[in-house]
């Protein structure tokens, strides 16, 4: 249910007021309170009497108090009042009739309607007042700023409040910025009479200003001159220089009892928008405060944290049309609506650009800008889409998420924009429309919400993206950029995995599609980083900078479709950007921490060369290890899977990535026994080859001053226990993403009453396939990024793709060592063979594809003629050849029936095993001799077994 201000304001209202009309939002201040403004009607002696009141509305305390009542109606468009609530500060505009000969008609005035051409013309003037509520008597004292373009006035904020003075800022578009300071008479207590008022200028010509109530900056755009080249080889083109000039964003930072200070001055890239330039109309929005015409609408968001964003909203066609068609601007006339967004923290820029969008359309659209979760900035264009900017302060800006509308907004809403947050903590007090807004920002929340208001309705409309929206969006949305957005929202700053289940399932739901892999991956290297950077010593937060984070690329550029509209995103990278900021020893109070001082030390951070560390440079490494890995001549490494090292897995699990949340994954495990049958695992030799080559990486790069001079030095210490848990987290993940995907093949290990390999054959075809399919995917996805996976899944892979696969299929996967022929699978598949004659064939082509000491293992538990003759082989070769056999005295079955009787002596030819005994005692001794293996061997030689 939407609520209105202005509906919630009338039932604060006395009795005394007969109606209320006309309510205005006038102002915010920086504690969250709002002035605003409305026409009452009172009736006396049944006589009708129309008044303009301002009054302050406490959100805190959910109170109206009537500031002033006017004598007449007026058309009030801004106030501020005082901290003190003493002074208030309004400004007016009204219709005024001049001459047209007058210097004070401006290039707006040929916009408005003219009542007489000839010598008269009606235009709107503004002018600015202020008002004294605590002195003996009521006082409106004009500050004699009658002018046609914008005026706005601000009171500044002082961190201890006293009514000896108190200073005001007041704005004339395109003309000047000055300061006033108020000077009371205290010598009557508890009245405040203005005794003396003095102004300041501050800066002359701007075309845009904007108040951060906030931090107390004022942003401003002027323009200034560029530099004359030294070397000139044309005079006029050197003269020609001399008065260009080039828009430049400067902002003011003023202090409580100190001058101010210019923080910032950055040249602007505005375009060259002359269709649309000097259109000189104004929209007198008090949130933010700004002052600027529709010929450039731009606002600055920042965070306590040291984010800065200049946001710039345009619109322009790409050829520039002639003067007749751009005088016929229509309906079916369309523009590229576009905006950029410049991340100073991050020295770059994201553009966006919409192409197609009706004149008519794209004239209204005012979209809202507002920073959602700390980490990213919402987007919102009312009706068309909206746009999550990834502009967190942990890592680089690219995993960003675009949509289409947001279905819980009413569609009646125009200008959205947001209110601030209150600094409070009794939560009781708040009312219905100020309780999300005051909650804080929470990884356990399912919802964050921000409150907005609608400037035209003063609807009040909570901005929601719920976890609902964006999983329907990953269901729905078939870019890749997207639903990466996505996943590593959940994973690296909404650490819900419970949602990254969910968006496993949807994935399972194709699972041929060629982008799976890159989800997996996603998920391996989002959820190691959100489960690596939990509980962690603030000692080694600098080595954060060089971890994987994401599988997106910096800097790319993409389309994206969202419904009708064809969406480019491109990120711009800026250089120097430190240099247009203040440095913290050049301040007014050195080293004093505020916003400009954060945003150096990100600046600081992010200027630095530090590329982050690539898993696919291990898994090239690994490509040579593994073609030599021999599991059962390896003794068991060191690493945090050992008993050495697993105290650190302890201390880095599931609990932690979910913020001690309940999991339904916590309690669950794999399809499969988690154990390896092999001296030293597979996943052991990824896991110490990640350790080293990770440890080595940052050792490198992490104590570099670059990385560490903001936050400390990295010591060797910190380097391997950031390694030792990145690796352990790796292995946590990789087990965590395996559940999943068996879960999505209706896999549960909860509900299955069998594990391994019994499991396998109790799946039915359909299951079989789905698991096999996700697992081969899965096991796709960590071998490019060299996760381990969970002890046991080679085997259990391998068995599930023997069930699932033709046999001919079955050994090319093998022979691509992708099916890995482990000890205990090899043995299962090997008895599940028949020894047919066609099956026989196959079993000696399985075993051919084993390593040697493997194969032999197995082919002495094989029963078979087949077997027997080959060990014979074998045995006798190594006689011949002269290496040392024991005899182990096999004993070998009886058997009671020979058809291959040749084999012995007769009495017109001599034994041919006779034969080749003696050659063999002359080469050994008799104990050295298994006369049984030989004799049998000899014997079912003669058989017809194949």
């Amino acid at each position: 249910m939407i609520e209105n201000l202005a509906a919630k304001l009338c039932l604060l209202l006395s009795e005394k007021a007969h109606s209320a009309e006309q309510w205005k939002l006038l102002g915010q201040e920086k504690d969250g309170s709002l002035l605003v403004g409305w026409t009452e009607e009172t009736v006396e002696n049944d006589t009708s009497t129309l008044y303009t009141v301002i009054g302050h509305y406490d959100r805190i305390n959910d109170t109206l108090q009537v500031l002033h009542q006017f004598s007449e109606v007026l058309n009030i468009v801004q106030a501020t009042i005082n901290q003190s609530r003493t002074v208030i500060g309004y400004v007016t505009k009204q219709k005024v009739s001049v001459d047209n000969t007058v210097d004070t008609i401006t290039e707006s005035t040929e916009l408005t309607e003219e009542k007489d051409q000839s010598t008269k013309a009606e235009v709107e003037m503004y002018e600015a007042f202020l008002v004294e509520l605590k002195a003996k008597e009521t006082k409106v004292q004009s500050l004699d700023t009658k002018k046609s373009k914008q005026v706005r006035i601000q009171f500044l904020y002082k961190e201890k409040e006293h009514g000896q003075w108190d200073k005001f800022l007041l704005l004339v578009h395109q003309e000047y910025i000055n300061i006033y300071t108020i000077m009371f008479d205290t010598s009557v207590p508890d009245f405040y009479s203005i005794q003396d008022l003095k102004s300041e200028s501050l800066v002359k010509e701007f075309i845009w200003a904007q108040w951060d109530m906030i931090n107390q900056v004022l942003y401003h755009i002027h323009h200034r001159k560029i530099p004359v080249s030294l070397v000139s080889e044309d005079e006029e083109d050197k003269e020609n220089k001399s008065v260009r000039t080039n828009p430049t964003l400067s902002g003011l930072q003023f202090h409580d009892d100190l001058p101010h200070e210019t923080v910032l001055n950055i040249p602007l890239n505005l375009p060259q928008l002359s269709t649309f330039s000097n259109c000189g109309t104004y929209e007198d929005d008090v949130i933010p405060l700004r002052v600027h015409d529709c010929s450039l609408d731009l606002i600055v968001v920042s965070d306590s944290k040291g984010m800065v964003c200049v946001c710039h909203h345009y619109l322009y066609r790409p050829v520039k049309p002639q003067q007749h068609v751009l005088n016929s601007l229509t309906e079916s006339n369309t523009v590229h609506f576009a905006y950029s967004v410049t991340l100073l923290h991050h020295s770059c820029v994201i553009h966006c650009v919409i192409p197609g969008i009706p004149w008519s359309h794209a004239k209204l659209i005012r979209p809202t800008f507002a920073i959602y979760e700390h980490h990213y900035m919402i987007v919102l264009v009312q009706g068309l889409f909206t746009h999550l900017l990834e502009i967190g302060t942990n890592h680089e800006p690219c995993c960003h998420i675009l949509c289409g509308p947001l279905t819980s907004l009413p569609s009646r809403s125009s200008y959205l924009v947001p209110l601030l947050e209150l600094e409070t903590n009794n939560k009781s007090s708040k009312k219905k429309f100020d309780t999300v807004a005051l909650e804080g920002v929470g990884v356990s929340q399912s919802n964050t919400n921000i409150l907005t208001i609608d400037l035209p309705t003063l609807d009040l409309v909570q901005l929601t993206i719920s976890s609902n929206f964006l999983t329907e969006v990953f269901r729905k949305e078939s870019s890749t950029e997207v639903r990466l957005g996505i996943l590593h929202y959940f994973l690296c700053h909404r650490n819900d995995l419970d949602v990254i289940s969910e968006l496993v399932c949807t994935i399972a739901e194709k699972p041929r599609s060629l982008e799976i892999v890159r989800y997996m991956q996603e998920i391996l290297i989002g959820g190691s980083y959100a489960l690596v950077q939990k509980n962690l010593l603030a000692d080694a937060v600098p080595l954060l900078a060089l971890l994987p984070v994401t599988t997106m690329e910096e800097y790319i550029s993409f389309e994206i479709k969202v419904n009708d509209l064809s969406i480019t995103l491109s990120h711009e990278k800026l250089w120097n950007t430190s240099v247009m900021l203040l440095s913290p020893q050049q301040r007014l109070v050195p080293y004093r921490s505020d916003l400009w001082t954060r945003l150096w030390d990100q600046l600081s951070k992010n200027n630095g060369d530090k590329t982050r560390f690539k898993p696919s440079k291990i898994a090239e490494k690994l490509l040579v290890s593994l073609a030599c890995y021999q599991p059962e001549a390896l003794s068991r490494s060191s690493t945090p899977m050992s008993p050495s090292g697993g105290l650190v897995v302890a201390t880095v699990s599931l609990g932690d990535l979910t913020g001690g949340r309940s999991n339904k994954l916590l309690d669950s495990s794999l399809p499969f026994n988690e154990t390896e049958s092999c001296t030293a695992s597979k996943q052991e030799h990824i896991v110490s080859v990640n350790l080293r080559e990770l440890s080595m990486y940052l050792l490198k790069h992490g104590t570099q001053t670059s990385i560490t001079h903001v936050h400390g030095s990295c010591t060797p210490l910190h380097v391997h226990a950031m390694a030792t848990r990145h690796v352990a987290a790796q292995l946590e993940t990789s087990r965590a993403l395996c559940q999943m995907l068996c879960r999505a093949a209706s896999v549960d290990p909860r509900i299955e009453q069998e594990r391994g390999f019994i499991l396998v054959d109790q799946l039915d075809e359909v299951r079989q396939w789905l698991l096999f399919i996700l697992l081969e995917r899965y096991r796709r996805a960590i071998e490019s990024i060299a996760f381990p996976a969970p002890q046991g899944f080679t085997s259990f892979f391998t068995y599930l793709g023997y069930r699932t696969l033709k046999y001919s299929m079955f050994l090319q996967y093998v022979q691509r060592s992708v099916f890995e022929l482990q000890v205990d699978v090899s043995k299962i598949i090997m008895a599940d063979i028949s020894d047919t004659r066609e099956n026989v064939v196959r079993k000696l082509t399985l075993l051919s594809l084993l390593p040697r000491s493997r194969a032999k293992r197995l082919l002495n538990q094989w029963l078979h003629p087949v077997s027997f003759m080959l060990r014979a082989r074998e045995h006798a070769a190594n006689i011949l050849s002269g290496e040392v056999c024991q005899n182990r005295g096999r004993t070998l079955q009886q058997r009671n029936h020979h058809n291959g009787l040749a084999a012995f002596p007769s009495a017109d030819r001599l034994s041919p095993l006779d034969t080749f005994l003696d050659l063999l005692t002359a080469k050994a001794s008799l104990t050295e001799l298994d006369f049984g293996l030989l004799i049998e061997a000899t014997v079912t030689s003669t058989e017809d077994f194949l």
